[in-house]
């Protein structure tokens, strides 16, 4: 009885969401040199803010406080243009929040700092619960399927985990469980991670997503014995938290998501918090039986409307690539590749294992190779890219994957 009365409450619990989304993503500069990273763009058409914001919308969570702060400005403007809800009522609402330094004169010193300067939100709106999600990571999810284990549990805090290889482990927070699910332990970026009950070589790793009770996000928050300005939920209020209430692990490996094909990873999560990291999730688009699948007419990733025509291919060699709304094609070979919104790509011209981004121009005979270019590009014709390292590295940022990285160039703004 008790299972059917939360699964009734799940569906219509009050939930109030912040998304964090004031990341610098100093690991993916250039992409974030004149940009937030929630604000990156990925996958031809999306940002990475939107995922977050799809999974909350599709689960039917419709009030989100989206708490900004560095290089604001063209996340803003994507949130304007592209995220418009507003409702019949007045519980439905996208609201960009910039510090708003109510506790004196400085801006969010952390994850759980944003949420403490916020905590008159949470007052005002009087939720069941309170869901603080990251904004820059890729994957679909369910929340309400979370929120299902949060109220069987009973708990307190409900900490969301996806299973990683142990040698992966050390480069997110680990959480340790008992058989039930319960967490034990909790450790940032530790060298010896511990394996998951029942699953020897894998962690349970954070995918930094949290439901509260609001009592306990309030208490915990609000407790005067944090000494550090700077707070982070997972370096200093979880493992503070955890021994002290009922907390547990929400396992994303049991997720199921609505409209999923026969074959697809049910648990597909990337944290796209380095150059390589973010190529190889925009490069699982691809393919005919992609690793990420967007085409899923149950679970959409909503992004912004493009005006522009459609993408026009008047000769060439095209395989395995998307095309966005807007590109124009003129002879020219595309191989494993992203094209964004509006690119042009001239006579001759070959790219291939690349990621080229809005409104960008490729020059007759140019040859770019694993490369990621941001938007508003014009490479020269003949140019070559990702060809010679010495020549890629006097010019452009090159990863130590070998990737040719390009920032933000300065052809019109054509959006």
């Amino acid at each position: 009885m008790k299972t059917s009365v939360d699964a009734a409450f799940a569906r219509n619990a009050r939930i109030l969401a912040f998304i964090m989304a004031g990341g610098k993503g100093e690991r993916l500069y250039p992409l974030t040199h004149e940009r937030a990273k929630p604000a990156v763009p990925f996958g031809g058409k999306y940002r990475l803010i939107d995922f977050a914001l799809s999974n909350f919308v599709n689960s039917g969570v419709m009030s989100i406080y989206v708490l900004v702060q560095y290089m604001s400005q063209s996340l803003i403007e994507h949130l304007r243009l592209s995220w418009r809800l507003t409702g019949l009522t007045r519980d439905q609402f996208i609201t960009v929040v910039p510090p708003q330094m109510r506790l004196g004169p400085s801006w969010y010193r952390g994850t759980a700092d944003a949420v403490r300067q916020n905590l008159n939100l949470v007052r005002d709106h009087a939720p069941d619960v309170v869901a603080v999600f990251g904004a820059d990571h890729v994957y679909r999810m369910d929340i309400r399927q979370m929120l299902r284990r949060h109220l069987e549990a009973g708990a307190d805090l409900t900490v969301s985990a996806v299973r990683v290889p142990l040698r992966s482990a050390t480069s997110l927070g680990v959480i340790e469980t008992d058989p039930s699910g319960r967490i034990t332990g909790f450790s940032e970026k530790p060298k010896r991670p511990k394996a998951a009950p029942g699953h020897p070589g894998q962690a349970f790793g954070s995918m930094g997503n949290y439901i509260f009770r609001p009592n306990i996000l309030l208490e915990a928050l609000e407790d005067s014995s944090w000494q550090d300005p700077e707070l982070d939920f997972g370096h200093q209020v979880l493992p503070k938290l955890y021994p002290r209430v009922k907390a547990y692990a929400y396992d994303f490996s049991e997720h199921v998501l609505p409209g999923l094909e026969p074959g697809e990873d049910t648990a597909y999560w990337r944290d796209v918090g380095t150059l390589a990291s973010y190529y190889q999730a925009n490069l699982d688009l691809l393919g005919p039986s992609p690793k990420l699948n967007l085409d899923n007419e149950r679970w959409r990733i909503h992004s912004g409307r493009y005006d522009g025509p459609a993408a026009k291919v008047l000769g060439g060699r095209l395989a395995n690539a998307i095309i966005g709304d807007g590109c124009l094609i003129d002879g020219a070979t595309l191989r494993n590749s992203i094209l964004g919104r509006g690119v042009k790509v001239a006579p001759g011209a070959v790219i291939e294992d690349s990621l080229i981004m809005d409104f960008c121009r490729v020059g007759a005979k140019a040859r770019v190779r694993r490369a990621v270019i941001d938007r508003f590009n014009e490479i020269a014709p003949g140019t070559e890219i990702g060809r010679d390292p010495a020549a890629d590295a006097s010019r452009y940022l090159v990863d130590p994957s070998g990737l040719v990285a390009i920032g933000r160039g300065r052809l019109k703004n054509l959006l």
